[in-house]
């Protein structure tokens, strides 16, 4: 069975975002989560546990999620700063 540069180049992305995602997973632990803190900045967290895989804002309130369905954690966000932390599933 011969394989296409389209499949392998499919393959390839594929390959290459799931490193990303695992890379990324490693920062969303169960100790990066217990260095957080109400209080800190939108930048100090960032620093801790990466970039978040999502963020929604609302009258001003700002909660961002990291990690995924399976475990993660989600930080709220009012003038920049953390009130308030929540996590699951993080080892």
């Amino acid at each position: 069975m011969r394989i296409s540069r389209r499949q392998t180049g499919r393959r390839m992305t594929v390959a290459v975002l799931a490193m990303l995602l695992l890379a990324c997973s490693e920062k969303v632990s169960l100790d990066n989560f217990n260095r957080l803190r109400v209080g800190q900045s939108y930048d100090e967290v960032r620093e801790i546990v990466g970039d978040p895989a999502s963020c929604d804002e609302m009258v001003g309130l700002r909660s961002c999620a990291w990690g995924n369905e399976e475990h993660g954690l989600r930080v709220s966000f009012l003038a920049g700063k953390v009130v308030m932390l929540s996590a699951h599933n993080l080892r």
